[in-house]
């Protein structure tokens, strides 16, 4: 179970604020989800790690980059550095928990969705979202260079308006 704080007056002036149960929401971690999900890649669960989770994982499969969640998170009312979000998205990806989607260009994404698939990127707007699974298909690929090995092939479909 998730909890909420609320506040209310002692009538004195002075304000109290009590932790009130509230029911999980189908699809969205609670506190306790996302402190183990930290956990469980040998991640301590910060408050600038759970407040970073929660804005995260706590709306689905989505694409972000380091300069949007950290709007995101001021709009949310957190305080932390760009640097400290850029640390943690890295973090995140290297214990496995996001995916790193490097684009051309200085911007990197991040995504919830770790599982291999293929993206589209808008040229025009800076959007990325996934091509559909099964979409994209290989003749072959080319054998990789002396003592190396492929470990994965990330597709990033490019696209613009159509010009009329």
């Amino acid at each position: 179970m998730g909890s909420v704080m609320t506040q209310f007056s002692l009538g004195t002036g002075s304000v109290a604020a009590i932790r009130l149960r509230e029911a999980p929401i189908k699809g969205v971690p609670t506190e306790l989800d996302l402190k183990n999900k930290l956990r469980a890649v040998g991640l301590r669960p910060t408050v600038q790690r759970l407040s970073l989770s929660r804005l995260l994982f706590g709306k689905g499969d989505r694409h972000v980059s380091a300069e949007a969640l950290h709007a995101e998170a001021r709009e949310a009312g957190l305080r932390m550095s760009l640097s400290t979000v850029y640390n943690s998205l890295n973090q995140f990806a290297r214990a496995g928990l996001l995916r790193e989607i490097a684009v051309q260009g200085p911007r990197t994404y991040f995504h919830t969705r770790t599982s291999p698939h293929h993206h589209f990127m808008d040229q025009s707007t800076g959007r990325m979202f996934d091509a559909p699974d099964g979409s994209v298909e290989f003749a072959r690929l080319p054998a990789p260079p002396e003592g190396m090995e492929i470990v994965g092939c990330d597709v990033i479909i490019q696209l613009r308006p159509k010009k009329r």
